[in-house]
């Protein structure tokens, strides 16, 4: 007999839906995931410029919280790092206070109230997306913008000084393997729980495909320069179409495709159409030139695609390194592209592939390992939701209870 779900509170940095970018693309799937593992979660968002979404997300969700994020703030002002700085809402603790149920902060960004005297003696779980001042470091190098250069500059030394907030978290769910090492080290009490995606069901994506593909968000300045990087140095020199996809590229991007023939540039593009490009392209080739966080563009590259190719830094420590390909050098990406274009991606090379993803980056597994970590008030664990009756009838109970407790 199952019992009634435990809750949990969840303060995301932004709106998750649609999952169409890294951060909130774990938080909704880990909201999906903890849902059909029996919990009755109170989604608290920082909202600003993403729609709300509210009949989406009411789906995983016993009750919806939106604050308005304070982005009139000036960033070179204070001690306290932009990111977290603009999300401090008072109305948010005040939510918070009304039950005894854990808190998952999704990312430092949400961390504003992660020390308040009121939730001393709540249990405290942070995920961290990125070691965050090691990541604003590596924005600061990769921009060309003077004014966005300075911010990222700042932002980093800002961050690598509040990291200590950490020590007030009874748990730190770190993403990848280095990141678990880094917070272990500094303040203990550190899972790694990989990072959750919208990768559930693995097809063959048959044997040939018709280009390369290196695809991101190519508003960040780290995928743009990857970008760049690529084109200049790979793309250019292969006699194979090759295909730049991503919204929002700068001009100077567009400009260096249209120099090449073969290099097509693709923007506007939905997260369906980003998903059936990676899986009609022969070669997925990645780049990075950090190694924060984990890239989950490299997970969808290898649930929905065939060969990938990749720089060092794009699976150092990700627990990945035996499913892809990886070239030391420019010259070595190359020469490994040249190679496999002349195989076929086989059967049995998926079936290999498909059986690492599906047992080490589920986002079932990792929902369990969650909860194994979290002492709810009442000592019980949450119970897996079986029955489609069943299912509907706890949602509908959850969003019941919390109108009178929240």
């Amino acid at each position: 007999m199952q019992t009634l779900s435990k809750r949990i509170h969840v303060v995301a940095f932004d709106v998750p839906y649609p999952a169409d970018y890294g951060g909130v693309i774990d938080i909704y799937h880990k909201l999906e995931a903890l849902h059909a593992q029996g919990l009755d979660i109170v989604l608290h968002m920082y909202h600003y410029g993403r729609k709300k979404n509210t009949a989406r997300l009411s789906k995983f969700c016993g009750s919806l919280h939106y604050y308005k994020r304070s982005t009139y703030k000036n960033p070179f002002i204070g001690s306290l790092p932009y990111i977290v700085n603009s999300r401090g809402s008072d109305e948010l603790l005040s939510r918070l206070q009304r039950d005894n149920a854990p808190i998952l902060f999704e990312g430092l960004h949400c961390t504003f109230h992660l020390s308040a005297p009121s939730l001393k003696h709540r249990y405290k779980i942070v995920r961290t997306h990125n070691i965050e001042h090691h990541y604003y470091k590596h924005l600061e190098k990769s921009e060309m913008r003077y004014f966005k250069k300075y911010f990222f500059r700042i932002e980093a030394e800002k961050l690598r000084k509040y990291e200590s907030i950490l020590k007030h978290a009874n748990l730190i769910a770190a993403i990848s393997p280095n990141d678990t090492s880094h917070f272990s080290k500094k303040y203990g009490k550190t899972i790694y729980l990989p990072a959750f995606h919208s990768n559930n069901e693995m097809a063959y994506p048959g044997a040939k495909g018709n280009y390369l593909l290196y695809h991101g968000n190519l508003a960040v300045p780290e995928n743009y320069t990857a970008a760049m990087e690529l084109i200049q140095n790979v793309f250019s020199k292969i006699d194979a179409k090759s295909i730049i996809a991503g919204n929002y590229p700068p001009k100077e991007l567009q400009l260096l495709c249209e120099r090449y023939n073969n290099i097509e540039l693709r923007t506007d593009l939905s997260t369906d159409a980003i998903h059936k490009l990676i899986a009609n392209a022969h070669i997925n080739v990645l780049h990075t030139n950090q190694n924060t966080g984990i890239k989950l563009k490299l997970l969808n590259a290898l649930y929905k695609g065939k060969f990938a190719v990749v720089n060092p830094l794009m699976v150092e420590g990700s627990g990945l390194e035996t499913l892809c390909s990886v070239g030391d050098n420019f010259d070595t990406i190359k020469a490994k592209i040249e190679e496999y274009l002349l195989l076929d991606y086989s059967e049995a090379y998926f079936t290999k592939r498909k059986e690492t993803l599906l047992v080490k980056f589920s986002n079932i597994s990792g929902a369990e390992k969650l909860i194994e970590n979290i002492p709810f008030p009442n000592g019980n664990k949450a119970s897996r939701r079986t029955d489609n009756k069943l299912i509907g009838g706890l949602s509908q109970l959850s969003s019941f209870m919390s109108y009178f407790s929240l």
